[in-house]
């Protein structure tokens, strides 16, 4: 019998949906994997997929045919501190060629880094990156009300009207589209 708390409990608790697992792999989006489960294309230990069906590294998944590994270390979600220079964009793709951070995080197999918020381009600072989704909803999204702080140099002298409205706080609106964030 095995001791709570044991490696054996760890690897039990390592399930989780399978859409989301599927998605965490890389093998398509969520809904697109709710989908091909719709259309029979995937199954569970010989049977059909149902969406929502926990799996874990011991379940046998087969996709179109192909065998889909899971393994316990896919399933643990990652979750990496990094401190981002002056001169690099955090983007994936740049038009303009610049180096982006994600040139240098560690590279990944299966799973992708997903960036929690962003800085501009001339903007250094802490960027937290994961490979867990909802976790980074979780702290991007404005209905949670997560509160950041930013600490600002200014070149130069501020006007006391410039600073009291600093002080009175800013707001910024973000476009969806730019690639500077």
């Amino acid at each position: 019998m095995a001791k709570k708390g044991s490696q054996d409990d760890l690897k039990e608790s390592s399930s989780m949906r399978i859409q989301k697992a599927l998605a965490q792999l890389g093998v398509g989006s969520r809904r697109g994997i709710e989908k091909a489960i719709q259309e029979n294309r995937i199954e569970v230990n010989n049977s059909p997929a149902h969406v929502g069906q926990a799996v874990s590294s011991k379940d046998k998944i087969v996709f179109d045919g192909k065998l889909i590994r899971l393994s316990d270390e896919t399933l643990l979600p990652k979750i990496l501190l990094y401190h981002k220079p002056d001169g690099e964009i955090v983007s994936k793709s740049d038009p303009k060629n610049r180096p982006s951070v994600f040139d240098n995080l560690p590279r990944l197999k299966k799973e992708k880094w997903v960036a929690i918020g962003r800085l501009d381009f001339n903007t250094s600072g802490l960027l937290i990156f994961t490979t867990y989704g909802s976790f980074a909803n979780r702290l991007m999204h404005p209905r949670y009300e997560v509160e950041r702080e930013y600490a600002v140099r200014v070149l130069g002298e501020l006007t006391e009207e410039q600073t009291a409205q600093l002080l009175s706080g800013v707001s910024i609106a973000i476009e969806p589209d730019d690639p500077d964030g």
